[in-house]
């Protein structure tokens, strides 16, 4: 029932910017967020944003990443500017339905590359 629909991922060079966008629908989500991830390592966050727009954001990314979400419409966006080679992953949208058997959800990501 729940369906995310990740897009935005491309080439972008260092310096660059990119605008992620997940559009969740079938539920209602306490937290939204991205999550990361290159091969050969474990998926780490990136930020989060829950339904009240309280956020958090992975050190390396907080200055330069701003996350956002619209509850209307139940999307999450993550806005990266001043990319760096280092920002080069596969970017994984996450929800958290709010009912009272809430589950985790996972969109099947997509690919930023930062490169010259």
């Amino acid at each position: 029932q729940v369906q995310l629909v990740e897009s935005g991922g491309g080439l972008v060079q260092p310096g660059g910017s990119l605008r992620l966008s997940c559009a969740a629908s079938g539920g209602v989500f306490s937290t939204m967020g991205w999550y990361r991830q290159v091969p050969g390592k474990p998926r780490e966050l990136v930020g989060t944003i829950s339904s009240s727009g309280v956020t958090n954001y992975a050190d390396s990314v907080k200055d330069r990443f701003t996350i956002s979400r619209d509850n209307a419409k139940n999307t999450v966006a993550l806005q990266m500017n001043s990319l760096k080679p280092e920002d080069t992953a596969i970017y994984y949208c996450n929800v958290k339905t709010s009912a009272w058997n809430s589950r985790l959800y996972w969109g099947q990501g997509t690919q930023v590359t930062v490169s010259s």
